[in-house]
């Protein structure tokens, strides 16, 4: 502590010896409020509880076209799900018009990959586990700010117990999955994390 702090504080501490009970009371109200007003003023803190980072005065609208599945392995709900998934991100999380096209942000792509994949191998040498990937491009464009637009690769997996048969965990192991890609996608287009 320096110098003058430390004089500072003993001034205080004798005003506040030599005051009486209400200008005490008073002091410490008014010093407590001096404290937390210059805290407040110092600080800045600003968070958003959906996470997005929009300009609504000047981004007003998105369109998601829907995700054709054109990997060579194809599950029928796939294409469906992970579109409607996505767009339901983004009525839930930002005060985004949703259209079908001609948004002032654009989400377009395509599914890849639906791909297994054998994991580990137990000790008689058989597959003791299963992955199911998923892989999907994106392109993205911003109408507003085109510098922001991008192209990108996404993949989510998830693991099963080899012994089961794919058709037994494929709508659990797929809703994980378009989660996270969905997720993935809204982080990089709205929220710039």
């Amino acid at each position: 502590m320096d110098y003058k702090t430390a004089s500072l504080i003993d001034r205080c501490a004798d005003r506040v010896q030599t005051a009486s009970l209400t200008d005490r009371v008073s002091l410490s109200v008014c010093i407590l409020c001096s404290v937390f007003c210059i805290l407040l003023t110092s600080c800045g803190i600003s968070f958003k509880m959906n996470g997005a980072n929009i300009n609504y005065q000047t981004t007003h609208s998105i369109s998601v076209a829907d995700f054709p599945n054109n990997a060579p392995m194809v599950n029928p709900s796939l294409s469906n799900a992970l579109s409607e998934g996505i767009r339901d991100l983004y009525q839930r999380q930002t005060r985004l018009q949703m259209l079908r096209k001609g948004g002032d942000l654009e989400l377009e792509g395509e599914i890849t990959g639906y791909d297994i994949t054998q994991g580990a191998i137990s000790t008689d040498s058989y597959a003791s586990e299963s992955k199911l990937t998923i892989t999907v491009v994106v392109h993205f464009t911003n109408n507003i700010y085109p510098e922001e637009s991008f192209d990108k690769t996404y993949t989510a997996y998830q693991t099963f117990d080899a012994s089961r048969m794919l058709s037994e965990v494929q709508d659990e192991l797929c809703a994980t999955m378009i989660t996270e890609i969905s997720e993935n996608i809204f982080n990089d287009t709205v929220a710039k994390w």
